[in-house]
């Protein structure tokens, strides 16, 4: 696990308000390269861990020889950070379904999974991705489905301002990919 280095991002932020011509030492911005260092710290904690990483950290299964019955969570709520613009990714929710192979995954480490992993800079076609590989490391099966829908700040607040612009990712394995009844009874559950 590597660290975020805030006394960087305090020097950043200084330099990035003076480039703006404002004046860092102004009453409201005293303490900003502060406060901006310590959400960082927060909003991209992500950033610090492999999906290796995440996996250890999250893998809590249970064991589950019967079923193999479709198992799906969907509106996960969470942000991420765009890695051209550095501008939020929101209104962002995810959904995963998995077909158990012996195990279960506990309901709440698959919100985590997804959480940590857009805790990074990211595309969202690359956190649909991250999500999968996380979660077939913990589960180790293919047969996952990861659903991201979201609004984009450098679509919707800058640029073309199209603010009510959606952007949805599919990332779709083993069955997911080849069996189009699972595939739709997924989507059906997810509406």
């Amino acid at each position: 696990m590597k660290e975020i280095d805030t006394a960087k991002v305090e020097q950043a932020v200084l330099m990035l308000l003076e480039a703006l011509g404002d004046d860092p030492n102004r009453e409201g911005l005293k303490d900003t390269p502060r406060r901006v260092a310590k959400m960082y710290k927060e909003v991209f904690e992500g950033m610090c861990y492999t999906n290796d990483e995440i996996a250890a950290k999250f893998n809590k299964c249970f064991e589950d020889t019967t079923t193999g019955d479709l198992v799906v969570v969907k509106d996960i709520d969470i942000f991420s950070y765009c890695e051209h613009h550095m501008a939020l990714m929101y209104d962002m929710k995810v959904s995963v379904g998995y077909i158990p192979n012996k195990k279960v995954i506990g309901l709440s480490k698959i919100a985590r999974i997804a959480d940590m992993c857009a805790k990074r800079l990211q595309l969202q076609e690359r956190l649909g991705t991250d999500i999968y590989e996380v979660l077939k490391k913990v589960l180790e099966t293919e047969d996952i489905i990861v659903v991201i829908e979201g609004c984009h700040s450098c679509m919707t607040a800058r640029g073309i301002k199209k603010v009510n612009s959606k952007t949805r990712t599919a990332c779709c394995k083993g069955r997911f990919m080849t069996n189009d009844a699972l595939r739709t009874e997924f989507y059906n559950l997810i509406k």
